[in-house]
């Protein structure tokens, strides 16, 4: 069998199974005689709408429901008895949360963990569909994985996330990697014991991507890295549409969790030892602005900071959305740190409208004096891009100065890749790449350089660092963070590992520090 009529015979769809199971010669001679684009495109029409950015706009809170009775199906509740799984996540933080879901789930239905692809009888790559280079380690990875599934076919390679809910992406995938067993989005991760149903029993490509952002699953398990940080979703999705951004595609318009579910994981999470959380959200500090109460962010920090847990972070902040109050319920301090990541992208006002990030250069920079001025020793970080479409010499400068002008102690720099469905991807990406490329060098040392001052003025001072485990350097050192998210590097020993310890800094580098353990400093929690 060639791989055309491989990928043919592979692709008769769960909406066609009522008549293939009544007239299966007629149905299988009809589907054989398509192409392959043929077959994609009747695919679509039936199981795949592409995402809609006037449906999206147009979105309602009502649409949204919230629900709180996952249950696995009895019949699937041991399907993965003496059965491994392997999830590889690519992308935020966003991303490996889902994934802990995904083990969660699996593991509910009696599946282990492993860490090699040759033990594994599920495989799924979750995906990122931020930046080009991401897509295309991921497409790497599906043909590595090809031969496993050529030795055993029983094997189920999935893929997910963000990648998914791209009509390219799956289109790709239905033509050139037929041996792919599933592929969902990022609505549906709550169907995912239904879809391995399909997948196993069905022994045909089950594809199940919605466009329409899914409801809120409030119980769903989850299998969490370690036991010392946690992620803590508070709301999914984003409104902002900026020009570039594929995300209100991918993740869908906002959705918050209701604050009292929110509040009784932290509180969970608290009683379980953990020593830190992350509140995560495309759009975090938009929290609240979709429920039916005057509610936000500043809001439910206000209320996490009376819970008994060290330390509390929150990523990722859009500008726009960064309030008085929020500044001020931060400013209180005590488990609430002052790291903040506030990405910028630009420092040219006209770049900056081009993009459609709803702010000027002067308001962030207004922002910016309004977080000094209450947290005077607040760590700001951002996210940059550089080389966006018809960026001139001097638009870039705009940008070097105001990096050098907020002291940013570390940015995410990048740059711009077009990404197919957005606004932007239909403009010119008239900036040659080694201009590109030359910018990129010249921020990143400017960034490079600040980050090492920022870092000179630990040398000496003891800081608190919660020990994450060893180094990935080297097994006799430690290493953890401080609350203002700077990675120090220590020997101490391993009974350590979880606490918060206080660390005198003997020397800094650009992006760490060195210390010594002041030996009577773990902090009892």
């Amino acid at each position: 069998m060639n791989e055309k009529q491989r990928l043919e015979s592979q692709q008769i769809k769960q909406s066609d199974s009522t008549d293939v199971k009544s007239e299966p010669n007629r149905n299988l001679d009809r589907l054989k005689k398509l192409s392959s684009d043929e077959l994609i495109s009747k695919y679509f029409q039936t199981t795949y709408e592409p995402p809609n950015l006037k449906k999206a706009r147009s979105r309602r809170k009502k649409d949204v429901d919230i629900h709180y009775d996952f249950d696995i199906p009895l019949e699937m509740r041991a399907v993965g008895k003496g059965k491994k799984f392997l999830i590889r996540t690519y992308g935020c933080q966003m991303n490996e949360h889902d994934t802990e879901v995904m083990a969660g789930i699996l593991t509910n239905m009696g599946y282990q963990s492993t860490d090699s692809t040759d033990d594994a009888d599920i495989i799924l790559l979750n995906t990122c569909a931020i930046r080009e280079n991401a897509e295309n380690k991921v497409f790497g990875e599906i043909g590595h994985l090809k031969p496993l599934k050529t030795e055993n076919p029983d094997l189920i390679i999935g893929v997910c996330g963000c990648m998914s809910q791209e009509e390219s992406v799956v289109n790709r995938i239905l033509k050139k990697h037929p041996f792919v067993d599933l592929i969902f989005g990022t609505h549906n991760i709550h169907r995912l014991p239904k879809l391995i149903n399909e997948a196993m029993f069905g022994k045909e490509m089950v594809v199940e991507v919605w466009s329409k952002e899914g409801d809120i699953i409030e119980n769903l398990p989850k299998v969490r890295n370690g036991k010392i940080k946690a992620w803590v979703n508070i709301m999914y999705g984003c409104d902002k549409f900026c020009t570039y951004c594929i995300v209100p595609y991918t993740r869908g318009k906002e959705r918050s969790r209701r604050p009292e579910d929110i509040i009784q994981e932290v509180r969970h999470l608290a009683a379980q030892g953990y020593k830190e959380i992350t509140l995560l959200g495309q759009n975090v500090n938009a929290y609240g602005k979709d429920l039916d109460i005057d509610y936000g962010l500043g809001d439910l920090m206000d209320e996490i900071r009376k819970i008994d847990i060290p330390r509390v972070r929150f990523t990722t902040s859009h500008p726009r959305d960064f309030d008085d109050h929020l500044i001020e319920v931060l400013a209180k301090g005590g488990n609430l740190l002052d790291h903040i990541h506030l990405p910028v992208q630009s420092g040219s006002s006209e770049v900056l409208r081009v993009m459609a990030r709803r702010y000027t250069r002067e308001d962030y920079l207004e922002l910016v004096r309004k977080i000094r001025e209450a947290m005077p020793n607040a760590t700001l970080t951002t996210d940059i891009i550089v080389g966006f479409p018809n960026e001139t010499d001097e638009q870039f400068e705009q940008t070097m100065s105001l990096v050098e002008e907020v002291g940013f102690e570390s940015a995410y720099t990048f740059i711009y890749s077009p990404r197919e469905g957005t606004p932007a991807a239909k403009w010119e990406d008239n900036i040659p790449m080694e201009v590109k490329k030359e910018r990129l060098q010249r921020l990143n040392a400017l960034v490079n350089k600040q980050s090492a001052e920022a870092m000179k003025h630990y040398e000496g001072k003891t800081v608190k660092v919660l020990v994450e485990g060893e180094s990935k350097k080297d097994p006799d050192v430690l290493s953890g963070y401080t609350e203002r998210n700077k990675l120090v590097n220590f020997k101490g020993p391993k009974s350590i590992i979880g606490e918060i310890v206080e660390v005198k800094i003997t020397n800094t580098k650009t992006w760490t520090l060195d210390g010594e353990l002041v030996e009577s400093a773990v902090e009892v929690n």
